[in-house]
């Protein structure tokens, strides 16, 4: 075969640039940006000629370079990162952007990032000021902590608290405790970064209060409690009570550190949840410097907040690690506006939105379902669509263990594939997140939102009718 030929029916690029909408489209976009698209295009279909020999598929692709040209010039203007529907069921969906904001918060977030602020700036001294300040004393007065800080996520927090505490020292740990905190950061990793030297003590299943008392030597710097909130090991297993731990540090002058995970600042226990261990809990069992996260249960953006001791607080507001682990404006903002919803719990109910959606009732989803389903009536033809009984999750290594009963419309679809209706939802432009269970498509109503209800039902009739 002489490819010659098919490499000559390829469209110079003066030529391309002169088709009308190839014109249209550097009306509308940069020439520069257009005239390297064509480039780029022309090199991928000289490609697939050299790699293929079907000639009706090599003209087929070639009859197609304008209308390629113009997907990947739209492609380039438009943005990647977009609101996406989450019919999972999932409340704090890792790939997801775990806790969402409430649009209160955002417009306040608007009104600071989008003027200048007083992020690092003492009004009332007129002189330079600190950006935790902002929400420091709310910090302290919620968790009983006698200073605070915060970073830009709790993996940095852990680290920034052994670099600061335990730096060329020996830190005592369960191995029950030794866990990956997702991405394949490991516990013994950051610590390694830290230059902190890990000391593995006791067994995966157990660990009694000897083991880290026969452990302590002269170089230890701390002893390390890592809550496992995202796994849990159930049967013959044992571990040490902070109480415990907090009295062993005491006799040996030895601090006690606690990577606490998912934060919550409520008793969830009187929300129909599994009792998870609070912030306070632990500030209350002496420990000496507690980090958590800031996009788990406390409902806020991504960062880690480190509380405790004012004399380890600030040796790690002095340490050099806090400049590259700092946190911007627009996670001071919102961290301040999160903390002052928990001065009154019913209003942290209300308003954080991981909060409301973890304590929603039963009711309110079952009523957005049928909305729902009364708007996909007319699809009978199309698939079979039922309101049925699901199970939510927390997610965001928050609960493992935790089921939540909820509502959800499932959908058989009876002119395409399950498969496709999913991918068909979730490649649309407003992208909508949901799962197949037993070849049926599962929208778990708990997260839809009220004004997503008109949107989710467009989207399923515009691809089933």
């Amino acid at each position: 075969m002489n490819k010659n030929i098919l490499y000559r029916n390829i469209p110079k690029v003066d030529v391309l640039l002169e088709n009308p909408q190839i014109v249209k489209l550097i009306e509308k976009y940069h020439r520069d940006v257009i005239v390297d698209i064509i480039r780029e295009e022309i090199n991928k279909l000289r490609t697939f000629i050299k790699e293929n020999d079907d000639i009706s598929l090599i003209e087929e692709k070639t009859s197609q370079l304008v209308e390629n040209i113009t997907k990947s010039t739209e492609k380039i203007y438009s943005y990647n990162l977009r609101k996406v529907i989450n019919g999972s069921g999932t409340i704090l969906h890792t790939n997801l952007g775990r806790a969402i904001i409430s649009k209160k918060h955002a417009n306040y977030l608007s009104e600071v990032v989008t003027n200048y602020s007083n992020l690092e700036y003492n009004l009332e001294e007129g002189k330079r000021g600190e950006r935790y300040s902002h929400f420091e004393k709310l910090i302290c007065k919620i968790t009983g902590a006698e200073a605070a800080m915060a970073v830009n996520n709790n993996a940095a927090a852990v680290m920034l608290v052994l670099s600061s505490m335990a730096k060329e020292k020996e830190v005592i740990v369960s191995r029950g405790e030794l866990v990956e905190i997702g991405g394949k950061f490991r516990i013994p990793d950051v610590m390694k970064s830290s230059n902190a030297h890990l000391v593995e003590v006791g067994t995966t299943n157990k660990t009694h209060l000897e083991d880290y008392s026969d452990a302590i030597t002269e170089n230890t710097g701390a002893l390390l409690k890592v809550h496992t909130s995202n796994f849990k090991i159930l049967g013959f297993t044992e571990s040490v009570s902070l109480e415990e731990l907090s009295k062993l540090s005491k006799e040996k002058d030895i601090p006690i550190i606690e990577d606490i995970g998912s934060g919550v600042l409520i008793d969830l226990s009187k929300y129909g949840l599994k009792y998870e261990p609070t912030v306070q809990d632990s500030i209350k069992a002496g420990v000496d410097v507690v980090s958590f996260s800031g996009d788990k249960l406390l409902g806020g953006p991504q960062a880690g907040i480190i509380v405790g001791k004012k004399k380890y607080i600030d040796k790690m507001k002095k340490n050099p690690l806090t400049r590259a682990f700092r946190i911007d404006k627009f996670t001071a903002t919102v961290l301040e506006m999160i903390f002052h919803e928990y001065l009154n719990e019913e209003n942290a109910i209300k308003n954080i939105p991981v909060l409301s959606l973890i304590t929603k009732d039963i009711k309110e989803i079952e009523e957005s379902a049928k909305k729902l389903y009364e708007k996909l009536s007319n699809l009978k033809d199309a698939a079979d669509i039922k309101v049925e009984d699901t199970l939510s999750q927390i997610g965001g290594g928050s609960l493992p263990t935790e089921k939540i009963k909820s509502k959800c419309i499932s959908i058989v679809p009876k002119n395409i594939s399950t498969t496709s209706l999913e991918e068909q939802l979730r490649l649309n432009e407003n992208p909508v997140v949901a799962r197949i269970s037993d070849d049926k498509l599962i929208i778990d109503m708990r997260c839809i939102l009220e004004d997503e209800i008109e949107i989710l039902a467009e989207k399923i009739i515009n691809i089933l009718k």
